[in-house]
């Protein structure tokens, strides 16, 4: 064994002492296919408008120009697998601790064990999923995971319920043998997804996904997606619950620090229509959920509560609907309250005297369609009697 390949093992223990399920090493710079698939899902629109997905693209592109005495690159994976009994609400990975914060802790030690081990001083970066890096891409080339037809990451004997780090280290060390594409001709995860969001193998349009609408966007989420929303909040897992990689994916978190909390495991969603402001701090402290206002939350419990058909859920949305401060969220209320055939004239109202013009609009077509289906249920009972 040569002294580099002595050293990568070494690096490989320290980063499975610290909980790594998967520590593998790439060179710095990314393959030409990820580039170009980058560049054309930019062309097509498929980033929604994300000005952070334009934003430094040489350097997602090339990690010369992110950090130019790069040698090599330590890609490092954490197991988190979903665990039993949580409701399809909250994705796996947001049901725990912040995973930037469990990740960054643990890349600090490995690149102090890094540099120990190395026996010289060494200037390193440390990158997360935030920092404009084509992760999946270094993943695949230092030989942990591959893409699958989902455009998730994959990794050899675990699936891909996993989170990404990365040590970009000036240490010269030889790159992995990269992982090659296994989906085969299966197309579950496309034929799973809800909205129809992966348009094609390896190809997600963001303006389709429920993770986009619930978690990137702020605003009013168009009509004809919500019902297949589901009762997804924070993010969506279908395309993962389906894959053959993660079959039997159920065994306990290995990783104590992203367990999940009891809040996020069965959201109470009723609860979540009007979060105080030390509810929502208290709820979202150390999570990932921070990326969410109230308003997003309250949001989205709206869609899923006119989504799961629980008529016991019907005062709270007309609360939420009369007097809830925030138009976005009075707007949502009134479509799932008129998906749960509440009462008409409650919409009515809200449609002539809401101040809000989105809000009204809203409440009238959640009016109409309930007036045409109470109209119908009742000259129903009128034949039938």
């Amino acid at each position: 064994m040569s002294e580099a390949e002595r050293l990568k093992a070494e690096i490989r223990r320290a980063a499975a002492a610290l909980g790594f399920a998967r520590c593998g090493f790439a060179a710095p710079r990314s393959s030409p296919q990820s580039v170009a698939a980058l560049e054309r899902w930019l062309a097509a629109g498929h980033d929604a408008g994300m000005a952070y997905m334009r934003d430094a693209v040489a350097e997602r592109c090339q990690i010369s120009h992110l950090r130019p005495s790069t040698s090599t690159v330590v890609v490092v994976a954490l197991d988190c697998p979903p665990t039993p009994g949580a409701a399809p609400m909250v994705a796996a990975y947001a049901r725990g601790a912040d995973y930037h914060l469990v990740l960054h802790r643990k890349l600090l030690a490995l690149r102090e064990r890094c540099h120990t081990l190395a026996g010289v001083a060494l200037t390193s970066r440390i990158t997360i999923d935030s920092a404009p890096v084509l992760e999946r891409d270094l993943a695949m080339r230092a030989g942990i995971a591959f893409i699958g037809k989902s455009t998730m990451a994959i990794a050899l004997g675990l699936g891909s319920y996993v989170l990404f780090g990365e040590l970009l280290v000036d240490l010269a060390l030889p790159p992995d043998p990269p992982v090659a594409r296994r989906c085969g001709r299966c197309t579950l995860c496309l034929d799973a997804c809800p909205t129809c969001a992966i348009v094609a193998p390896y190809v997600v349009d963001a303006r389709r996904c429920i993770s986009y609408w619930t978690i990137e966007f702020r605003g009013v989420i168009p009509r004809v997606l919500r019902p297949a929303f589901g009762a997804w909040v924070v993010g969506c897992d279908a395309c993962q619950q389906v894959c053959p990689h993660n079959a039997g994916r159920h065994d306990g978190l290995t990783v104590p620090e992203l367990a999940p909390r009891a809040a996020l495991q069965t959201p109470d969603l009723i609860q979540w229509l009007d979060l105080s402001t030390g509810d929502y701090r208290r709820l979202s402290r150390g999570t990932t959920l921070k990326r969410l206002s109230r308003r997003q939350l309250a949001r989205n419990a709206a869609v899923a509560l006119g989504n799961l058909a629980d008529r016991d859920a019907l005062p709270a949305l007309q609360q939420a609907l009369c007097r809830h401060h925030s138009p976005l969220v009075r707007a949502h209320a009134a479509w799932a309250f008129g998906r749960l055939q509440g009462d008409v004239e409650v919409l009515r109202r809200a449609s002539r005297e809401d101040p809000d013009e989105t809000v009204r609009e809203e409440a009238a077509v959640a009016a109409s369609a309930s007036g045409g289906a109470a109209h119908e249920t009742s000259s129903s009972t009128t034949t039938g009697a």
